[in-house]
């Protein structure tokens, strides 16, 4: 199933609107796994590599809104994490839109389908050279 995305949500928010999605049956590509972490700010360069390297196509990453972080300043450290690897992405070769970082709070189930659609779509447009 192409293309294969990963994605790292943190369990307060993005994750909770991922499940509240699944609950509420709201239809988005199954061609995502999810991966809950503690904050988005636990997510690193490495783990993103290590994704891309086993494969996946695209990573996405699920954070709170920025104001909204249970660790006050997780999501900004994510965001300034991802904006950093991106660029080194784009020096190297690879496409850094196979990252994205997004805002979703633990009611916008909508919106977190949303967005795996968009970005399957996204990934997909590409094809196998993404």
């Amino acid at each position: 199933m192409k293309p294969r995305i990963i994605s790292f949500c943190c369990k307060y928010c993005g994750y909770a609107g991922a499940d509240l999605a699944g609950v509420s049956r709201i239809q988005y590509p199954p061609n995502i796994s999810i991966v809950r972490v503690p904050c988005s700010g636990r997510v690193t360069p490495l783990h993103v590599m290590e994704a891309l390297n086993a494969g996946y196509d695209g990573v996405l990453v699920v954070g709170c809104h920025p104001g909204d972080c249970h660790f006050i300043s997780g999501n900004k450290m994510c965001e300034k994490k991802l904006k950093l690897l991106r660029d080194v992405l784009g020096r190297s070769g690879l496409d850094p839109r196979r990252i994205r970082l997004e805002w979703i709070s633990a009611s916008e189930a909508n919106k977190f389908a949303e967005v795996v659609s968009d970005f399957t779509s996204e990934l997909g447009a590409r094809g196998d050279g993404v």
